[in-house]
């Protein structure tokens, strides 16, 4: 039976959860896997009241772990900059590294795979993007023969809990409030809500599928703190739901890569999704359409995932896609301002008529086409109407535009994502 050693860095919820599953599951892993992994340190600067590691050394320097009688350094410090400095040390002295945190490789892939790779050293992260919910590996190596045209779908439960309830026509403020007693959001919710969390999700999905680079140059990001559920209300109206999408999308020789608002079409299958849950749609040219869902973060998916690092580490024919940076993709990233979408356009109005013909003439000095200026049946003040196909720098235009009119307010524009 092979033997694995780690050594876990940090003593929060997710190494807690972890130590325990290991420990849990211990016997079934030996059985599934011919694996005996071995905890034999942990680097914690404060105990933690809620575990008790029982006949595990403590470190209470997480850095003394990169030197110790290991194979595996699993980084569950959080934060960018101290876990990119414990990587660096981990690789140095010649230990392979799994993590969780899609921050640190966000920011410095590109820098922590190249020294992984000149050493000869594994990075392992499939926690890093849906936590336990399969999808690094499924790019690197199922889906390896196939070209990736489109990657998208919601890759953050606060936002995905959060909409689905606006859905059924609660205001963001208060579902905000009990997304974070739930625990779902944390006190301070930017991360999720303004959409920065589902950004580095996509641009790690996209360096493995496109060979962006970590980080990406070129990335246009957007939060759902605008959206209220009249606009719910409309899309629904028009045959769509309102989601937060993060996707790249290859296209000929440039990649769209972009996390915000979207309206999609009921009928599909990310439309479906409700709650916490995170779902994920890929194009591939060979098997089609893919669509994987699950649980994107808590303690035990997030330990499922750390767990499938380990196993997938201790295989001797393992050729995991260590550093696709290094073959720079000839793709570029595509100017958002260029990107082609429609448009779902919102507002509060004053006097319909007039403002009416204001906005047709407007849409038409900017060669925008609107087929019809809907009322919302509930609410007559609040009128939106759906723009043809055109670039973001057009759509922005009329949007400023738009705004100039003093009877206007309000005003919100969402993009619709094509199918």
């Amino acid at each position: 039976m092979k033997k694995i050693n780690i050594g876990i860095c940090g003593w929060g919820n997710v190494a807690t959860g972890l130590y325990k599953a290991i420990n849990k599951n211990h016997e079934l892993i030996k059985k599934q896997a011919n694996l005996d992994i071995c905890i034999k340190f942990i680097g914690a600067r404060r105990d933690n009241p809620k575990c008790n590691p029982k006949g595990v050394e403590i470190l209470r320097d997480i850095f003394d772990v990169t030197h110790q009688d290991i194979d595996v350094v699993v980084e569950l410090i959080g934060g960018v900059e101290t876990a990119r400095e414990l990587i660096l040390s981990a690789l140095k002295n010649k230990k392979h590294v799994i993590t969780a945190n899609k921050a640190v490789i966000f920011q410095h892939g590109d820098e922590l795979f190249n020294i992984a790779s000149k050493n000869n050293i594994k990075i392992l992260y499939e926690s890093a993007v849906c936590a336990g919910t399969p999808i690094i590996k499924v790019l690197q190596e199922e889906l390896a023969g196939n070209n990736i045209s489109k990657i998208s779908g919601m890759l953050n439960g606060t936002t995905n809990y959060i909409l689905s309830e606006m859905e059924k026509g609660a205001d963001f403020d208060p579902t905000l409030a009990i997304a974070q007693k739930k625990g779902y959001a944390e006190p301070d919710p930017s991360f999720d809500v303004d959409g920065i969390d589902a950004a580095h999700k996509i641009g790690i999905l996209s360096y493995i599928a496109h060979g962006t680079s970590l980080p990406p140059q070129n990335f246009y990001i957007e939060g759902i703190s605008d959206i209220t559920s009249s606009d719910f209300k409309n899309a629904s109206d028009l045959g769509y739901v309102i989601k937060h999408l993060a996707v790249a999308n290859q296209i000929n020789d440039s990649i769209e890569l972009r996390a915000h608002p979207a309206l999609i079409r009921k009928e599909s299958i990310l439309a479906s999704l409700q709650g916490v849950r995170n779902g994920i749609e890929i194009d591939t040219d060979l098997v089609g359409k893919i669509h994987i869902t699950g649980s994107g973060a808590g303690q035990e998916s997030t330990a499922s995932g750390l767990i499938s690092d380990i196993i997938h580490l201790s295989n001797n024919n393992i050729a995991i896609t260590d550093n696709i940076a290094q073959q720079a993709s000839s793709e570029s990233l595509k100017e958002f301002n260029e990107i082609l979408f429609k448009y779902y356009f919102s507002m509060e109005i004053e006097d319909e008529k007039e403002i009416n013909q204001k906005i047709i003439s407007e849409a038409d000095n900017n060669n925008i086409k609107i087929e019809q200026i809907i009322s919302n049946k509930d609410k007559p003040s609040n009128i939106y109407f759906i723009t043809n196909l055109v670039k973001e720098s057009e759509a922005s235009n009329l949007l400023n535009q738009l705004k100039a009119i003093g009877s206007v307010k309000n005003i919100k524009r969402i993009r619709i994502e094509s199918e």
